[in-house]
């Protein structure tokens, strides 16, 4: 590939363009398809670098979310924020 400059770009280096982006972003949140993406292209199945660094960040950002949720579930928090969820719609449907 070759940028405005005339310079040759690696296929390896090339940029993605921002409907990858938004396609990749679509994938990664298919909730079981999209985590196994994630961690295949993470690992390496695509040899573009732009592509294996976003699918990292999106792997990092389930891992966040995972324990985030351990969390919450060990201390209770989760419960509470199920029941004062519930409690809301009953009231919102009540009124």
């Amino acid at each position: 590939m070759t940028d405005r400059n005339g310079v040759t770009i690696p296929d390896m280096y090339a940029p993605i363009s921002p409907w990858a982006y938004f396609g990749l972003t679509l994938l990664y949140n298919v909730p079981v398809i999209g985590f196994i993406f994630a961690i295949v292209f993470s690992c390496g199945a695509s040899r573009n670098r732009n592509v294996r660094n976003f699918s990292r960040s999106f792997f990092c950002y389930y891992v966040i979310i995972a324990i985030v949720l351990l969390i919450l579930l060990f201390t209770g928090g989760l419960t509470a924020i199920i029941s004062n969820l519930s409690l809301f719609i009953i009231v919102a449907f009540l009124d």
